[in-house]
């Protein structure tokens, strides 16, 4: 598959390069860092899929998707952008992209999500921060606080959580006593509901 990447940020060129270099069906045939250059070398390059920044000077992101599919109906367009805004991503696929990728994607899954948006098989944006993830963090738990404090709000002992997560019980309690200063609560309990609130965990299915 042939590539070209459009996109004024350095930086996110050589990773995109980079991310694609170890993936033997994919060429980087051509790069530009503006707008207006975009049109011009979908022509050149004859690329089948055209990897699109929607900020860049010369002409926006919008502008050029509206015309390659206009213009080169057969080219696949994937929108790159760091826009979560799920405004943005329902214009973007309206308007005919195959993929709407966010920069924060590993760049281990970019080759895997471009073949999603040839095959297809994208009906959402690829690379979207999980929202509990995101209130952990925001939270300021560690990766360890997070995967306890779940395991505590599906119900299990300071023992079952020990021996899930390969620690001693005194260890358990020792993360707990941080998760409940972090999340200004005093016990189990309050501690679960905040989690379950904040999308810090998945809430339980329920039966009733």
């Amino acid at each position: 598959m042939k590539v070209l990447i459009a996109d004024d940020h350095r930086l996110i060129v050589e990773g995109v390069k980079r991310a694609l270099e170890e993936a033997p069906d994919f060429e980087v045939v051509g790069e530009c860092n503006s707008g207006s250059q975009v049109l011009p070398m979908v022509g050149r390059t004859n690329p089948d899929i055209v990897l699109l920044d929607l900020r860049m000077p010369g002409a926006d992101g919008l502008a050029c998707l509206s015309r390659i599919r206009k213009q080169y109906p057969e080219v696949k367009v994937v929108v790159l952008s760091v826009s979560t805004d799920e405004n943005v991503i329902q214009t973007v696929l309206k308007r005919g992209a195959s993929a709407f990728i966010v920069k924060s994607i590993n760049p281990i899954d970019l080759p895997s999500a471009l073949r999603q948006a040839i095959d297809g098989t994208v009906y959402s944006a690829i690379g979207m921060p999980d929202p509990g993830e995101s209130a952990a963090r925001a939270a300021g738990l560690t990766e360890r606080e997070t995967a306890i404090l779940a395991a505590l709000a599906r119900g299990l002992s300071n023992e079952a959580i020990g021996k899930e997560l390969w620690v001693a019980e005194q260890t358990v309690k020792f993360h707990l006593t941080n998760i409940y200063r972090k999340l200004g609560v005093s016990n189990r309990t309050e501690a679960a509901r905040l989690a379950y609130q904040n999308g810090l965990v998945e809430s339980p299915i329920d039966d009733r």
